[in-house]
């Protein structure tokens, strides 16, 4: 048997937590819901008060013991509708198996409807502590947390490619590039969007790598583009057909580390769309490493569409035919 566990250890694995959080205004795009990043978000930001409850802030972690805080798994059910001015109770379960290398909790977001106690999402999150090279611990670890260290995140698969990747692109590209070589070659006849685009630091953390937060954004921004390039752009089908964009369930998992600076080539595939109210689109990012195409990333959401069928009440739309070509039919490939 190993040392006994530090005692902030045990609590971060055996001890549940609740807070009180609030989304963000920013996540109030359409009406008065909250989008389905910032409840990824709050999710993230409960974990990050179970790690301060438990005696293990995240920033200590850095500044004491040189780990930093990987979510390297999100994947997240969402149930009621989050509102702008809810008060989120968050539920930490710490569910991490005997002999794990990774943190595992399941959180769990509840408001109050009618005075009731509604659950409005469930998430999984994986976390995984990395070992800093930037810095030089002050401390050794406390003891337990050892296991759940490691020196990089995932090791993602390498991919030939024949395709010549066209010119690192200029910093003022704005939203990147949809027509690449590289996503060519990648898509073939799927039925799938591409776009490459330039990771700034305002998607990292640590001074180095792309956090998760990074790619829920990645993932929006993916959906955004990859409608408008469906003729389903999101303003102009609020505007004709008063429908509003809504995610049922999202996940992404990092495979590898996307590094600040690198471009990120992202392909979007319509995986199914079911009876005319739900698709599904599967997300995998990959960086250009020594001629290689790495995956650092994947993911799925699940989306589709409300409208309104009286004052602030919601139901779902079903899809026109119209929309369901769009989805379901391949464009060619740009060039």
């Amino acid at each position: 048997m190993g040392p006994t566990p530090h005692p902030a250890v045990t609590a971060l694995l055996e001890t549940s937590t609740t807070g009180r959080l609030r989304p963000l205004f920013e996540g109030n795009n359409i009406s008065f819901a909250i989008g389905f990043k910032h409840i990824n978000y709050v999710a993230e930001a409960a974990v990050l008060n179970h790690f301060r409850e438990a005696g293990l802030p995240v920033g200590e972690l850095y500044r004491r013991f040189g780990l930093g805080f990987d979510v390297v798994d999100l994947h997240s059910r969402l149930g009621a509708l989050l509102a702008v001015d809810d008060e989120v109770e968050a539920v930490v379960t710490p569910v991490t198996e005997d002999g794990a290398d990774r943190l595992r909790f399941k959180v769990e977001q509840f408001v109050e409807r009618d005075g009731k106690r509604v659950k409005c999402a469930g998430s999984t999150i994986l976390v995984a502590l990395r070992i800093d090279d930037h810095i030089t611990a002050e401390e050794p670890w406390p003891a337990g947390l050892e296991r759940f260290t490691t020196a990089r995140l995932g090791d993602g698969e390498r991919l030939e490619i024949a395709a010549t990747p066209l010119p690192y692109g200029d910093f003022t590209a704005g939203r990147g590039a949809t027509a690449d070589p590289v996503l060519n070659e990648v898509i073939g006849e799927t039925n799938a969007f591409g776009w490459r685009r330039r990771m700034g630091y305002f998607y990292c953390h640590f001074n180095e790598r792309v956090q998760m937060s990074g790619f829920l954004r990645v993932m929006e921004e993916v959906e955004d583009l990859f409608l408008a390039d469906r003729g389903l752009a999101i303003k102009e089908v609020l505007d004709t057909r008063g429908w509003i964009p809504v995610v049922t369930r999202s996940r992404i998992e990092l495979l590898d580390e996307t590094v600040m600076e690198e471009e990120l080539y992202t392909v979007y595939t319509v995986e199914n769309v079911f009876k005319t109210l739900l698709y599904t689109c599967r997300m995998d990012c990959y960086v250009l490493r020594d001629g290689h195409l790495v995956k650092t990333a994947t993911g799925s959401i699940t989306h589709g569409y409300l409208h309104e069928a009286a004052p602030n009440q919601w139901e779902m739309a079903e899809f026109d035919r119209t929309t369901v070509e769009a989805l379901t039919t391949p464009r060619k490939a740009a060039s």
